[in-house]
């Protein structure tokens, strides 16, 4: 904390509560994030920078700084979206299909990474990384009606899994739960449809869908911090793999969330990228055990703003960073209000809006924060 405070100080700031709350809204809207397996390696496509995690670190604890005039808001890429409508889908083939929790069979969850081929359709090479993708099970719901769509998030990134763009992947888990008036079995209809696909079968896909929640048009131009829990990893991994392949001048940090370490999702392939390419670091907030190797008690993922303050404030203090979260709502309600317990009122207002006379942020039930409080143009939400 005191390099902190040293840090804060040569900015002319001081850790504070701002004087009003914030606003969350998520842009485009989105059912759930999405989760692959395929005969291809991502990592080993990507060539280590040059610089050392030291290097890297100077870079921009100081460098980063005397340029941070020239970054703002970020200027998002036109996208396509809707080009297969749920009247009009597109038949994309299950090329793979792999279970992508660490604890493998040790997991109390179900979670797979599920890859499409719709190469000859319109959705091949149409997706950018944060964008999703409907599927459309098979089948009537209890009144006879068809199912609705799904929306999942991509996994892979931009070029697909196969690096052409005509593969789509997303990370979806197995919905088994229990209905609270008569204790009956309930079995989500989608998420079990596309885990027990095979290799082979076919299903009705739509997208691209979301228009905000993507990269800006030079990612070199900022830097990323990102929020993940569950299965709203999905499109932090084709953010990341795309700004690795694209050795985007940029810090990147990403968050992940879990109940559990063996419910953490592609965590061996994170940890291993955050080994090879110095600008990119990879932390963990488990919630519901102690992490004995790291010697931290259980946290959430806001909670890792004040754990490793000496490298996230600094981050968030620089007008070059943008903010990402994805996953269970009401995340960035503890998000947003760590930010406004360190950043000072002129700096936190950069990342989300107050309405005049919402007071305090800590006083804010859920409902009321979601009413007052709204994303700037550097914070991206999407929960659900």
């Amino acid at each position: 904390m005191a390099r902190l405070r040293r840090t804060l100080r040569a900015w002319g700031a001081r850790p504070r509560r701002p004087i009003c709350s914030v606003n969350c809204r998520t842009g485009s809207g989105r059912a759930r994030a999405g989760g692959r397996r395929l005969k291809m390696s991502p990592p080993a496509a990507m060539p280590p920078p040059t610089k050392t995690r030291a290097e890297s670190s100077r870079r921009y604890e100081g460098e980063s700084m005397s340029v941070q005039v020239e970054a703002g808001n970020p200027k998002l890429p036109e996208v396509r979206v809707n080009v297969a409508t749920p009247t009009s889908p597109v038949v994309g083939k299950v090329v793979s299909t792999r279970p992508v929790t660490r604890g493998g069979r040790k997991s109390a969850s179900f979670v797979r990474h599920v890859s499409f081929d719709v190469s000859g359709t319109p959705l091949a090479k149409s997706f950018r990384a944060g964008q999703s993708f409907g599927v459309l099970p098979p089948g009537t719901d209890s009144r006879g009606k068809p199912h609705k769509l799904r929306l999942y998030s991509l996994a892979c990134p931009s070029t697909g899994d196969d690096g052409q763009g005509n593969v789509v992947a997303t990370v979806c888990k197995r919905v088994l739960d229990e209905h609270w008036e008569n204790h009956k079995l309930f079995i989500g209809v989608a998420s079990n449809y596309i885990c027990d696909l095979q290799e082979g079968d076919e299903a009705l896909l739509t997208g691209p869908s979301g228009k905000r929640f993507i990269l800006p048009e030079n990612p070199s131009d900022h830097d990323y911090i990102f929020f993940a829990t569950g299965t709203g990893i999905a499109p932090f991994r084709a953010m990341v793999l795309d700004l690795l392949n694209q050795r985007a001048d940029a810090r990147i940090v990403l968050i992940m969330g879990s109940p559990y370490t063996t419910d953490l999702l592609y965590d061996e392939e994170f940890t291993t990228w955050s080994k090879e390419h110095s600008n990119f670091r990879y932390l963990t907030a488990i919630s519901r055990e102690y992490v004995r190797e790291e010697g931290a008690s259980k946290i959430y993922v806001q909670e890792r703003l004040n754990t490793n303050a000496d490298e996230l404030v600094p981050m968030l203090m620089n007008p070059r960073t943008l903010i990402y979260v994805c996953g269970i709502a009401g995340m960035e309600v503890g998000i947003i209000r760590q930010m406004a317990k360190l950043l000072p009122p002129e700096v936190f207002g950069q990342y989300v809006t107050v309405r005049e006379g919402a007071g305090p942020i800590e006083s804010l039930d859920r409902k009321e924060f979601g009413k007052v409080v709204h994303a700037g143009e550097r914070l991206f939400l999407e929960v659900y």
